[in-house]
């Protein structure tokens, strides 16, 4: 009897791949490093200074509340909210509230100097004419800033080799009195200058004081600018 062979079934063509549904969504490629979104920036606080300002700006906050409350009155906190700014920003610039009187005061010697010498340029080659002006300088800058004035001369003064900034203006402040006296008289320059600043100095503090109220003078008083001036003239000879 002979032997059936079986014929293998012809293998079944491939299924055709199913279409994407219209609404499938794509896939997304897993997110590295790279495809990170880089960081929104913050939007500024209403008030806040750039970096380049912030110490100006507290530095005038802090001269307006010298003002109202004098050096014993202020504090980083109430500087920092005055100028706009956060209770840590003044930590950026200033180790503490030493540091803030200091940089205050040497602001205020800057600005003495500079009125100081503003007297010696407009009477150019005429020493004692420039002291008399330096004098008169010094005086109205401490009744135009009396609590500056009292900062200045008060205990940060006698600190101010820990502050660079603060030594290097007030050294400078006094020499354009020295250069003065010392174009006055070469031999006796630091003696006219010490006893000048002396002069201007308690004149001073006597006017801010009120010391001359109700003393029995025969009239009253001139501006304590003029009166520095008629003082120093009695005490500075006139060349011959």
């Amino acid at each position: 009897m002979p032997r059936m062979t079986t014929k293998a079934a012809p293998p079944r063509p491939p299924r055709p791949a199913k279409a994407a549904k219209p609404n499938a969504e794509p896939v997304k490629p897993a997110a590295g490093p790279a495809a990170e979104r880089p960081p929104r920036p913050r939007a500024k606080a209403a008030g806040a200074y750039h970096h380049g300002d912030l110490r100006e700006a507290l530095l005038d906050a802090a001269e307006a509340l010298l003002a109202q409350r004098g050096a014993a009155g202020l504090s980083l906190r109430d500087v920092a909210r005055d100028a706009g700014v956060s209770h840590a920003a003044p930590y950026h610039h200033f180790a503490g509230l030493p540091e803030l009187l200091a940089a205050l005061a040497e602001r205020s010697f800057e600005q003495l100097g500079a009125a100081m010498q503003a007297g010696v340029d407009a009477h150019p080659g005429n020493a004692r004419e420039q002291l008399l002006a330096i004098a008169a300088a010094y005086v109205e800058f401490a009744k135009r800033r009396p609590a500056r004035f009292r900062l200045m001369f008060g205990p940060v003064l006698a600190s101010r080799r820990q502050h660079p900034g603060l030594d290097r203006t007030a050294e400078a402040s006094f020499r354009v009195l020295l250069d003065a006296a010392t174009r006055f008289d070469a031999n006796a320059g630091p003696l006219i200058a010490l006893t000048g600043w002396s002069l201007a100095h308690g004149l001073s503090h006597l006017s801010l004081d009120a010391a001359f109220t109700g003393l029995p003078l025969s009239g009253p008083l001139p501006d304590p600018a003029e009166l520095i001036r008629q003082m120093s003239a009695m005490v500075l000879p006139a060349k011959r």
